[in-house]
């Protein structure tokens, strides 16, 4: 028997491209509560697919959620999001969040590369106008508009990556010029990167655990593993036979036992 976590059965009801890497997905899911987290993500399973992949919660709403989907050249979500999946029925699993802000924070530094906008979109129109706030973006889009209009000038340092799968995040923080007082840091990106920064927080900066975040979203290299059993043909199959979801579930499941 697998275990599986809460799922939300939902519909896609538009998809916009925000940018050459971005594509924007409206989804209607009526039973789905947000957990408030500023942060927070859901697992996304797609037509054809078993597995998930994690994306940011950009906006909830009524019942209609979004979801910010970066697209690369393959990938699960890719390959599916890359044409128009208007009115495609999809499963969302349970959110998850970190973002834990001090009550007494100083000041909010936010880093992070296209992968990260959505949480460091949401992030900044969540907290208070008063807090200090700096962002670092490491992007290779145009996104004028993306962030929230009540940062003030000069607050938003924007920066290309070196190149397609890179990231020079881990030296930008090392320069960060930081601020007074107690603060929080929140940054999500390449894993590697954010292991380097990881270190340096604890090593160098001495941060308490409690002041900062830091999430890798994505591997740098990494190649999609074959898998022992694809869940595509029996999921087609399950479906021109009229069966379940919760029947297709079963004989994946089966088909994965040794």
């Amino acid at each position: 028997m697998s275990t599986r976590a809460q799922q939300h059965a939902a519909r896609v009801l538009h998809r916009d491209r925000v940018s050459e890497h971005l594509v924007r997905l409206e989804l209607d899911v009526p039973d789905f509560v947000s957990t408030g987290v500023p942060d927070e993500w859901v697992g996304l399973v797609v037509p054809g697919q078993f597995q998930s992949r994690y994306y940011t919660v950009r906006e909830h709403r009524g019942g209609v959620m979004v979801l910010d989907v970066v697209v690369h050249d393959e990938g699960l979500v890719t390959e599916w999001a890359a044409r128009d999946v208007t009115g495609d029925e999809v499963t969302i699993l349970e959110a998850k969040g970190s973002f834990r802000l001090p009550a007494d924070a100083a000041w909010l530094i936010l880093v992070g590369d296209l992968t990260a906008m959505p949480a460091m979109a949401r992030i900044a129109a969540s907290v208070p106008l008063t807090l200090p706030t700096r962002i670092w973006a490491e992007v290779p889009d145009d996104l004028p508009g993306y962030l929230p209009d009540s940062l003030p000038s000069g607050a938003v340092t924007w920066l290309r990556p070196p190149a397609e799968g890179h990231s020079d995040l881990a030296a930008v923080v090392e320069a960060i010029d930081w601020p007074a007082g107690e603060g929080y840091f929140w940054m999500a990106g390449e894993s590697g990167a954010m292991r380097a920064i990881r270190k340096h927080l604890m090593r160098e900066r001495r941060l308490p655990s409690t002041a900062y975040d830091v999430m890798g979203y994505w591997r740098g290299g990494a190649v999609r593993a074959p898998r022992a059993v694809d869940p595509g043909p029996i999921y087609r199959a399950g479906k021109a036979a009229g069966r379940t979801d919760d029947e297709i579930w079963a004989a994946y499941d089966a088909a994965r036992e040794p």
